[in-house]
């Protein structure tokens, strides 16, 4: 039987230290990428998969997250008002994106608690978890594989995976695989959170993005606090990947498009520049001054 819709749950409750002050009183989820908050590229990247409900797991002083996906009755009548359409257009496309739903998590337990917060809100759906520090480039669909490919593999969990530099392996959780019978879908057999280059299963890093089923919160029940004392989702996905749950074992996608990393200062900054450089309105009078500012440099 076809199963219920898919569900997206974005975590936004981290504390975002990497960036004071800016984030001393705004929601790192809210810093602009060009001129939108990070937040909602990832909100756009759920509705563009065709998936309308999305929860976002907020923490303290995170209402600015709410306010934004909201609607604004007065900025939008005034824009109306000068005939600013274009303007007006973008106000009312974030208070539209989807059904947007909001959750503390109290505590910041880690990811692992994060995603446990969604179990009511969830229920028996299938669920994509959507990470901010993430930014998968529109051009290059990344989730859209991931619940086509957890169908096909009748319901089993599904993250995705990209080729990193050993000399960077001990960031990431880092999957052992083995080949499947379609390119760039590999079977996960095991999980290990941030190793030593030289412990490494793999080159295969987990980027922010998992597709699960409702079996995944039984597991995150009793899942033990894990490295820096927080829940680690990794730690379920290994459980998974080894034959715990009701699901089909654990597969991984393989991307290989645009992904941005937000998560730190320098990789942000470069993710703004990128993008930018790309658009369209942008575009063709930043390009010549990138070129000219490297040279003096």
């Amino acid at each position: 039987m076809p199963h219920k819709p898919f569900k997206a749950v974005i975590p936004a409750a981290g504390l975002g230290t990497r960036f004071l002050p800016a984030t001393k009183a705004m929601p790192k989820e809210m810093l602009p990428v060009v001129d939108k908050p990070a937040i909602q590229y990832v909100v756009e990247e759920a509705t563009g998969a065709g998936i309308q409900d999305v929860l976002i797991i907020i923490g303290r002083n995170k209402n600015n997250i709410a306010n934004h996906f909201d609607s604004m009755p007065e900025l939008e009548a005034k824009l109306r008002e000068k005939g600013d359409d274009d303007k007006l257009a973008k106000v009312e496309h974030s208070s539209d994106l989807a059904d947007i739903h909001m959750v503390r998590q109290g505590e910041p337990k880690g990811l692992g608690h994060a995603v446990l917060r969604a179990r009511s809100h969830v229920g028996d759906h299938p669920f994509a978890v959507l990470l901010g520090d993430d930014l998968i480039d529109e051009r290059d669909p990344l989730l859209t594989k991931m619940m086509e490919e957890y169908d096909k593999r009748g319901g089993a969990t599904v993250i995705a995976l990209m080729e990193v530099d050993p000399a960077h392996i001990h960031l990431y959780g880092v999957a052992a695989v083995e080949a499947t019978d379609e390119e760039d879908v590999v079977k996960v057999t095991q999980l290990v959170e941030k190793p030593k280059a030289e412990d490494a299963p793999s080159n295969l890093a987990i980027i922010g993005r998992y597709v699960l089923g409702p079996d995944v919160f039984d597991i995150l029940e009793r899942t033990q606090p894990g490295k820096g004392g927080e829940i680690q989702l990794t730690d379920a996905l290994e459980e998974l990947a080894t034959g715990g749950g009701d699901g089909g074992g654990v597969y991984g996608v393989v991307f290989r498009g645009r992904r941005y990393d937000t998560g730190d200062r320098v990789d942000y900054i470069k993710a703004i520049v990128q993008l930018a450089a790309d658009r369209d309105d942008l575009g063709p009078a930043l390009r010549p001054w990138f070129k000219e500012f490297a040279q003096g440099l």
